[in-house]
């Protein structure tokens, strides 16, 4: 499940060069490609926002809802063995995008790990009866994608095998590789890096990469044309 980036760059230019509007290099697309990909990424969890407070329908492979979870599905990861735990920080994996719930095994159960707020947690802490334990841990987010875990000494006893998380993973980047061939750039699949988006959403990078090379190409009517008709679908969509 992935979406061919030579087959979007070919339509990129194919419209592009349509009226002589300008060509997009390999690098200019490829930069213009992860923003693409990334910007319809995000929008996933908006959607989800507000197409979870509607009502859905009883059409199976037209409600919305399921659609987007459909899309994201594909990024959801179990780490079982977080990358670093120091004492009771753990570095979360590089690609997370957005954290789910975070467990602890104690070697006959898995524990969830509530996550608090740095307030929470100081008032927790001073706390007998409410205080983080063994049984009851909780964390809360730290820079640099760690997070701190309490209790944070004594027990237990935290290491990579007993801390997991399920997360959703960010895209890797896309990438159109190439070779030069007598001053020609020429499609190289060794080199490149498909969309990791689902496929449905071929027409969305294609439309939005333009929407960003008319902009960088400063031809706002190219930008306004695709907009319009990026407007036209989510109107569809959402009604």
């Amino acid at each position: 499940m992935a979406v061919n980036i030579n087959t979007v760059y070919q339509r990129v230019l194919t419209i592009a060069n349509k009226e002589q509007r300008g060509y997009i290099t390999p690098q200019e697309f490829n930069i213009l490609a992860n923003q693409a990909q990334m910007d319809i990424f995000e929008q996933y969890f908006y959607d989800i926002n507000q197409f979870g407070r509607s009502h859905g329908n009883d059409t199976e492979y037209s409600d919305m809802l399921n659609i987007l979870e459909e899309k994201i599905s594909f990024f959801e990861k179990d780490h079982t063995d977080m990358s670093a735990v120091s004492g009771a920080t753990a570095t979360l994996p590089t690609d997370v995008y957005r954290l789910g719930t975070v467990f602890y095994n104690n070697g006959t159960n898995s524990i969830r790990v509530e996550k608090v707020t740095n307030k929470e947690v100081e008032l927790m802490v001073q706390s007998a009866l409410y205080a983080p334990s063994a049984s009851r841990p909780v964390y809360v987010n730290r820079e640099d994608s760690k997070i701190q875990l309490y209790p944070s000494s004594g027990s237990p006893a935290y290491s990579t095998s007993t801390i997991n998380c399920h997360y959703i993973a960010k895209p890797a980047l896309a990438a159109w590789g190439y070779i030069i061939t007598s001053g020609v750039s020429i499609y190289n699949s060794g080199t490149s890096t498909n969309f990791e988006l689902h496929e449905s959403e071929e027409v969305n990078l294609v439309n939005r990469i333009l929407v960003l090379a008319g902009i960088m190409m400063k031809d706002f009517t190219l930008a306004q044309a695709i907009q319009r008709e990026e407007a036209n679908d989510i109107q569809q969509e959402k009604i």
